[in-house]
């Protein structure tokens, strides 16, 4: 029992183990924001664009409520009279919030794997002068300053 205990502490103590639980704290946290950029930022001008479509009360009643109607506004509504329906209004809304999410994470990701990313050593455009020691272009085959010849092999 002791050594199964041990070995809990070492994965809960593991920064792996930490980084999750940030992980989906914050991630938590960014679903909250990103439900609330979809219905109140990015629905409503969609909405506007389709003559005030609002997809998350898009239904269709399969089978009617138990006094026989079939006129409701929302699926909630329905279910209440006891209807069956079929949101697919409500799919279509999270959907597009997985999109949303999908890509933010996306640029979230690709931003963090830039900063990580080493810089590219590039080729040296000077080269030490074997004579005077100062920096010379890297073409050159006579120094500027001391006007020895420079050979290939003094790079810098």
């Amino acid at each position: 029992m002791k050594k199964i205990w041990n070995e809990f502490k070492e994965f809960a103590v593991k920064g792996n183990a930490v980084d999750l639980a940030v992980g989906v704290i914050v991630g938590a946290a960014f679903t909250g924001i990103i439900n609330s950029l979809v219905k109140d930022v990015i629905m409503p001008p969609i909405s506007l664009l389709t003559g005030g479509l609002d997809f998350s009360n898009k239904f269709v009643i399969l089978r009617a409520a138990k006094d026989g109607s079939m006129a409701f506004n929302t699926p909630a509504d329905a279910a209440k009279a006891g209807a069956i329906t079929w949101n697919y209004g409500n799919f279509i809304t999270l959907a597009i919030n997985f999109l949303i999410v999908a890509g933010a994470v996306f640029l979230l990701v690709r931003a963090i794997n830039k900063l990580r990313e080493p810089a590219v050593e590039k080729e040296p455009d000077k080269k030490d002068c074997p004579e005077c020691a100062m920096k010379i272009p890297v073409k050159a085959t006579r120094c500027p300053y001391c006007t020895s010849e420079v050979s290939e092999a003094a790079a810098g």
